[in-house]
């Protein structure tokens, strides 16, 4: 999905970093434990097109999926990558359905004697707050005592990676310039350290090329910091052409903030009313909906989803 199709502003400032492949694999290879990082060949990895996460959730949450090459083999091995914002104690049946939608769209597109990938779950939480969630998928049934090791044959298991920024010390987040200075904001963001001199590295800033510095300046606008506060902070930078722009900007974002607010308004309004209306809202009508950034065309689109007779009228109206 483009940039601007995500509503939300940690999930733009997530994937218009990370799908960047230089940066997601500057990041993962220095924090990803065990012995994978040693065998991903970290030149390879591709950004694969689309998403996977639920329809009805397309609007707050963000998704990359990579391919790359592993143990100098020309097999494909794929890191989905899930941003979260809060903790979700059904992370792993969710990251399951997201991981069996790949296999079935790699099954599809090679047939049947296709061998499947294996997939690395990988979660970025960016909350404030340590995660009591288990990372390993059998703990969400209930088994009575001794009733895992009698079933376990017969019952799917795995465990995703969880990297949460807030066991990260601002110092110790690796990676690209640019990467570094997301991760920084989006752990700043929840403990109101937006504006901290650690997020405001200069030399970490200098690296960053402009549309990722005028990125950084949005999401730190978005979250409502004080105005004169952030131009103050623009000041003690060597932006060059960017200073003197960014002492406009304040105002700006706040009049487009409204516009997002009343595009997010619209979107969610016309997810509920497709699911209430026919049941489900099919991945791809989803992908194109959240590709819609006017609320004239939303709210034209909330009509004709209120009076169509089936999905397939709606969709030819969009």
């Amino acid at each position: 999905m483009p940039d601007d199709s995500l509503h939300q502003p940690h999930d733009k400032l997530f994937r218009a970093t990370f799908s960047n492949p230089v940066n997601a694999a500057a990041f993962l290879r220095h924090h990803l434990g065990g012995p994978l990082p040693a065998l991903v060949e970290w030149d390879s990895l591709a950004l694969q097109s689309g998403s996977f996460i639920d329809p009805q959730m397309a609007g707050s949450e963000a998704d990359l999926l990579f391919s790359a090459k592993i143990g100098g083999s020309d097999a494909l091995f794929y890191i989905l990558w899930e941003h979260q914002r809060s903790e979700a104690p059904l992370m792993g049946l969710r990251l399951l359905s997201y991981m069996v939608r790949i296999w079935k769209k790699q099954a599809r597109e090679g047939g049947p004697s296709t061998k499947l990938a294996p997939i690395l779950p990988l979660v970025l939480a960016q909350d404030s707050n340590r995660w009591k969630t288990s990372t390993c998928f059998h703990e969400l049934f209930a088994f009575p005592q001794g009733g895992w090791e009698a079933i376990r044959d017969c019952t799917p298991d795995f465990a995703f990676t969880l990297l949460e920024l807030v066991d990260l010390p601002y110092e110790d987040i690796r990676g690209t310039p640019e990467g570094i200075l997301t991760l920084r904001s989006l752990k700043a963001e929840p403990l109101g350290e937006l504006l901290h001199s650690l997020v405001w590295d200069r030399g970490i800033i200098a690296g960053v090329a402009t549309k990722g510095v005028e990125r950084f300046f949005r999401y730190v606008l978005n979250a409502d910091v004080d105005r004169e506060a952030f131009k103050a902070k623009v000041s003690t930078q060597s932006f060059t052409n960017l200073t003197s722009a960014a002492m406009t900007l304040a105002e700006q974002f706040r009049q487009e903030g409204r516009q997002e607010s009343e595009v997010r308004s619209r979107f969610q309004s016309l997810l509920v009313v497709l699911e209430a209306r026919f049941g489900y809202i099919p991945v791809g009508l989803a992908e194109k909906l959240t590709g819609i950034s006017d609320v004239p065309t939303l709210e034209k689109l909330l009509k004709s989803a209120a009076v169509c007779r089936d999905l397939e009228a709606f969709t030819s109206n969009c």
